[in-house]
């Protein structure tokens, strides 16, 4: 029986969506609007769930590049930067006593930079980001692993050898898929060094939409020596420590040696920048948290205006389709029959919508992601989250003008009286 029942229910149903659908092509216009709308409102929602998870994958990624265990220091206050407070504030001083007197530290880089360099290879050339100066273990404390080749040793940094590495971009610039760039010899402003080390991919975009990967890694004593960096001063120190569970102790401790060793009398503010990875997954919280609120907005506005349309046409729908519902309840309709198929139809309406909204949201998400403006993550989740929106909005606002169908009175609704 119950089984009989449940064959009937769905022959019934099917009816109902057959109806729907000869309803929904027979106002094809007012349809059109509601699925416009809908999708508006879902393409908005999808780039959002795409941007969120992309976001939290490459916190992750980032956290784990930059390393638990290490901070990266920085001269001057990059966040406030006191009027006349100079960068360069870091000292080979600095990095000896940190390395002799500061307990828990195991390794610690210096990193000097310029910018503005053409790279020659035979008959190609190349404008590279930059040209970064540091010492040996370079690939170990920045946990950027070696494509191939060897990192840059303290022999080099001694002697000031003119060896490098290379990013993926600059290889990529240079070299054939098929060659290989180490032992080839490169020329920066004539001077020739001899690429002893490709990175790996990294794949992350700075602030000003430069690959992390576009960068040449040498000596940073050949830096000064050749390319007229300040020998003194340089504008980074990597520094890794033993103990990665008390990082907060750790920072505290830097923080009070590095004032101790540049004199700053107290109350007055740091010479220097202490980036940990907690200030990145601070930093990268808050920019998905504005994104998210802001496509949030949008999403939520675009459903709500969606389903007022939705709402609104189906009203002048049922005052339009009179007749036809009095001519159902004549020959039997039920009040629920009637529900039922004004809200199949508002929610299939919303449901065509969120699919065009979903592909609407996943190509959108696509350019930005080509643009490097998002890091998108694309998933199941996004496509049940959207259908189940575009449903809740159809139930929603479909419901009123449902229930004033199925209230007409049917003698009149015959004689087309509302």
């Amino acid at each position: 029986m119950n089984i009989r029942n449940l064959k009937s229910e769905l022959a019934f149903m099917g009816r109902i969506g057959l109806l729907a659908l000869q309803s929904l092509w027979a106002y094809k216009i007012r349809s059109l609007f509601v699925i416009i709308s809908i999708s508006l409102g879902i393409a908005s929602l999808t780039v959002i769930i795409a941007a969120h998870d992309g976001a939290n994958q490459k916190a992750e990624e980032l956290t784990e590049s930059f390393g638990p265990d290490a901070v990266l220091v920085i001269g001057g206050d990059i966040f406030t930067r006191p009027v006349g407070q100079r960068m360069l504030t870091l000292s080979w001083n600095d990095l000896m006593q940190i390395k002799r007197s500061l307990p828990g530290t195991y390794l610690v880089v210096p990193l000097g930079t310029v910018r503005g360099k053409k790279v020659r290879y035979k008959n190609k050339s190349w404008d590279v980001a930059v040209v970064i100066g540091t010492s040996a273990n370079y690939s170990k404390a920045w946990n950027w692993p070696l494509k191939s080749g060897r990192d840059l040793t303290q022999e080099d940094i001694t002697r000031g050898l003119r060896v490098c590495l290379v990013g993926e971009a600059v290889s990529k610039a240079l070299f054939t898929k098929k060659e290989s760039p180490i032992s080839k010899t490169i020329f920066i402003d004539s001077i020739p060094l001899t690429i002893v080390g490709e990175l790996t991919h990294r794949g992350f975009t700075g602030g000003s939409g430069v690959s992390i990967d576009d960068r040449i890694i040498v000596p940073l004593t050949t830096l000064a020596q050749r390319f007229g960096a300040n020998r003194q001063y340089f504008i980074g120190l990597r520094i890794k420590f033993l103990d990665a569970k008390n990082m907060q102790t750790n920072v505290d401790n830097l923080t009070s040696f590095l004032r101790h060793l540049h004199k700053i009398p107290s109350g007055e503010p740091n010479d220097f920048t202490i980036l940990s990875a907690k200030e990145v997954q601070e930093f990268l919280a808050a920019l998905k948290g504005g994104l998210t609120i802001f496509l949030g907005i949008t999403a939520v506005t675009a459903m709500i205006v969606g389903g007022f349309v939705l709402a609104n046409l189906f009203y002048l729908s049922v005052s339009e389709r009179t007749v036809e519902i009095g001519l159902k309840r004549a020959i039997g309709a039920t009040k629920g029959a009637i529900i039922r198929q004004f809200l199949l139809e508002a929610v299939l309406l919303t449901i065509i919508g969120g699919i065009i909204g979903v592909a609407m949201g996943i190509t959108l998400a696509r350019v930005l992601f080509i643009f490097q403006l998002i890091k998108i993550q694309l998933s199941l989740k996004i496509f049940l989250t959207a259908l189940g929106a575009a449903m809740a909005v159809g139930i929603i606002f479909g419901l009123g003008p449902a229930r004033q169908a199925a209230e007409l009175d049917p003698i009149r609704a015959l004689r087309g009286d509302m």
